[in-house]
């Protein structure tokens, strides 16, 4: 049996892996998804408060007091930035790391520093939030269903620099990166992250034909990727 960790991305939820996560309980494993503070089912939480240190607390004390180890840890999109941040704490529990069509920081880099957006202090006029991007899925009926339950998300999330104490490659644990391939690659902000890593010997890189919303769109192609590092296989 492996526990998998599943960490979703900007202005979603924990219901973003809800066809995810019966496949992989099917195949005898258990799974975590954390909902991130101020967003999702816990949007009555929001507020000019909340930054991307929280989100790394909820993932981290989920790991802590759920006492998960040999975790298979996976952030999606903007989760990138929130794994990362999380193995100052739990890096020792991680069996591997997943990257889905997500941020991979560096130290001292925020989601503002990847996408060049301008990284300051909020004005107190200024709105502390961020609406939700436009996403169209596969399926226009699943797409309604989504964009009814994205929600803004505080800038702070956004703007606050991660913190990783040494290089991902230097750590024991194994690392995939998963790329969404459907899309133009102009305005995609995943693509200079998948390339660094495709060729990359610490790392396994692996694609799936779709749009950014793989766990809507694919949600059994992922889930076979998924079951292979569970069995090891060549991710071990």
């Amino acid at each position: 049996m492996t526990t998998f960790v599943l960490v979703h991305g900007a202005w979603g939820g924990a219901h973003g892996f809800r066809l995810v996560r019966p496949i992989l309980q099917a195949g005898g494993h258990e799974v975590f998804t954390p909902s991130l503070t101020g967003i999702g089912e816990r949007v009555h939480l929001t507020g000019p408060q909340v930054t991307l240190r929280t989100h790394i607390d909820d993932v981290v004390n989920q790991v802590l007091f759920e006492d998960l180890t040999d975790i298979v840890l996976l952030g999606f999109s903007y989760g990138g930035m929130v794994v990362t941040g999380a193995l100052e704490h739990v890096a020792e529990r991680v069996r591997h790391l997943v990257y889905l069509d997500a941020f991979v920081p560096a130290d001292g880099q925020s989601v503002a520093d990847l996408v060049d957006m301008p990284r300051r202090q909020r004005a107190p006029d200024e709105p502390w939030s961020v609406p939700p991007a436009p996403r169209e899925l596969d399926d226009p009926d699943v797409t309604a269903w989504w964009s009814a339950r994205r929600v803004a998300q505080p800038l702070a999330t956004f703007t606050e620099p991660v913190g990783l104490t040494r290089p991902l490659e230097e750590y024991p644990f194994g690392r995939t990166y998963i790329k969404a391939t459907l899309g133009s690659s102009d305005d995609d902000p995943f693509v200079p992250f998948g390339e660094r890593v495709r060729n990359h010997p610490a790392w396994t890189y692996r694609e799936i034909a779709t749009g950014h919303m793989i766990p809507e769109n694919r949600p059994a192609e992922l889930a076979a990727i998924l079951l292979e590092i569970a069995d090891g296989g060549e991710f071990s």
